[in-house]
């Protein structure tokens, strides 16, 4: 006979936490106002939200990184203390980060066992925490070698690995932080048949995604936050994409797809063989040949790490070429430099706003003008003209709806979306004839998201070429005319929109070739 109030794993189940009153600020900001949030077990519960909405601070609360400044939290009725990530463990709470907690040159059962007392004392007893491991792995479906290097697994099997180290430690709670971000569709498809399964061995389940069909395929109820409070609590099956968003964004969200079939034009812009090294040391791009056209958007797809920022950087003039050539309307420049290419209409948004995007100690007048400051109108015989920048600059903040105190304020001290609302600002003022887009919604909330969209759309439409580098799926297959697929640095195929499906693409990002393209 077995006990209804233990789980799997052994663990005490979880049948109701609830987080009362919780209120935490900081500095200048009321992060949770009065916030309740409540999960039980054998339920996936949704938590959503704008970048700054609030859903960061309060899983951290819940997991023991911050502490409320009011409220408090209950688990099966009764009052808890969760004072650090430590506790929160002993408590039965577990959580997957965003950016695993893993050390690469370590095995899997080493990196289960870090931190933990041993049956050996000084020594780690591997054999019993691997054949727990696999335990774990076979009661779930988390297929996963004990003995593999960390280094040695996909990003999928990663996360596989972190999820197992939360069982491990005894979780019969989990939080999981954006955790499809970088997978696969067939990855994700897997993730959702452990979280199932899960559920119905009595887990209780946190899932944060900005995704908003993946919230409406896996979750029971969802929770939205807007400036920090509480927007309501609804069961998921009332509710649809749509209305999330809205009730995210406190308006009607019209999601931005490409509709119109559009005639390309000439190519822009042209890879011929090219081969380059990551900054690994390894073979960032092994021969790759790629074009886009005038009035397209080509979109690249693939797991992260395959060679999309090797691809951006090397277009860009960032990184060197080992062979082959980079042509710009029939130009060579695979030698020229990144001011060089600038000269000739092409535009950079790039992965790294604050590295390579921006200038963080510098005011927003002065990044508009990075590129093209030393050239007539921004400056003349070597004097800045300060009248004209000004004004430029404060057309573009009204323009692309930078929100900003003014246009002396501190790159560094906007958000994120406005951050990239500069540089689109700057990178698409300049009439580019070719934009390399590399990851530019990434972290971005749903509104600032469709702003960016709009703006990419619109340069398609007004004959640019555009490579768009984004490990979003839902990204690819709503703005791509055709679309790349990257791995290991060479290209898989090329397929116009119309004929790719999540499965081929996903085959394709996994380096598995479809049968049809094997004939």
């Amino acid at each position: 006979m077995t006990d209804s109030n233990k789980l799997p794993s052994g663990q005490t189940r979880i049948d109701c936490l609830e987080m009362l009153g919780i209120t935490k600020q900081f500095p200048g900001v009321l992060a949770n106002d009065n916030i309740d949030f409540d999960v039980c077990a054998s339920e996936v519960h949704a938590l959503l939200g704008e970048n700054g909405a609030g859903k960061s601070t309060l899983m951290k609360i819940l997991y023991g990184m911050y502490h409320p400044d009011e409220g408090h939290i209950l688990i099966n009725g009764k009052p808890v203390n969760i004072t650090s990530p430590t506790s929160a463990i002993n408590h039965g709470i577990g959580m997957i980060h965003q950016h695993f907690m893993l050390v690469p040159n370590l095995t899997v059962a080493e990196n289960v066992a870090l931190g933990l007392r041993s049956s050996r004392g000084p020594l780690t007893d591997l054999a019993q925490v691997s054949q727990r491991i696999i335990m774990l792995a076979d009661t779930y479906g988390l297929r996963i070698d004990p003995d593999a290097y960390i280094w040695q697994l996909s990003v999928g099997q990663q996360q596989r690995v972190e999820i197992i180290k939360a069982l491990y430690r005894g979780a019969a709670l989990l939080i999981l932080d954006e955790p499809t971000a970088v997978l696969t569709p067939q990855e994700v498809e897997e993730l959702y048949v452990i979280m199932r399964q899960m559920m119905k061995d009595g887990y209780a389940l946190i899932f944060i995604s900005h995704k908003l069909h993946e919230v409406v395929e896996i979750s029971q109820r969802v929770t939205v936050l807007r400036n920090g409070r509480k927007i309501g609590t609804r069961p998921t099956a009332e509710t649809n994409k749509k209305n999330l968003a809205q009730w995210m964004v406190g308006h009607e969200i019209d999601f931005i797809t490409l509709n119109e079939k559009h005639q390309p034009g000439p190519v822009h812009l042209k890879l011929e063989d090219v081969t380059c090294d990551s900054d690994r040391g390894t073979e960032g791009l092994c021969n790759l040949s790629l074009e886009v056209h005038g009035g397209e958007i080509l979109g690249l797809a693939g797991v992260s790490g395959n060679g999309q920022l090797e691809l951006a950087e090397v277009l860009a003039g960032m990184r060197s070429a080992k062979s082959g050539h980079i042509y710009l309307e029939g130009e060579d420049v695979t030698n020229l430099s990144p001011g060089e290419r600038t000269e000739r209409k092409l535009s950079y948004i790039p992965e790294e706003r604050m590295r390579d995007g921006m200038i963080g100690d510098f005011t927003i007048a002065e990044n508009m003008i990075l590129r093209e400051h030393h050239q007539s109108p921004y400056s003349n015989h070597g004097f800045l003209n300060l009248k004209y920048i000004s004004t430029h600059t404060d057309e573009l903040i009204k323009q692309f709806q930078v929100k900003t105190p003014s246009q002396k304020t501190m790159a560094k001290s906007l958000s994120g979306g406005n951050i990239q609302k500069v540089i689109l600002a700057r990178e698409l003022s300049r009439s580019p004839r070719s934009i390399i887009a590399a990851q530019p919604t990434r972290g971005l909330d749903i509104g600032a998201t469709q702003y960016v969209h709009e703006q990419l759309i619109d340069q398609r439409n007004h004959g640019t070429a555009v490579l768009l580098i984004s490990e979003d799926l839902d990204e690819i297959f709503a703005l791509s005319d055709r679309i790349a697929i990257i791995f290991e640095g060479k290209i898989m195929e090329i397929l116009p929109r119309e004929e790719a499906t999540r499965e081929k693409v996903g085959l394709l990002m996994a380096g598995v070739v479809h049968e049809e393209t094997a004939e």
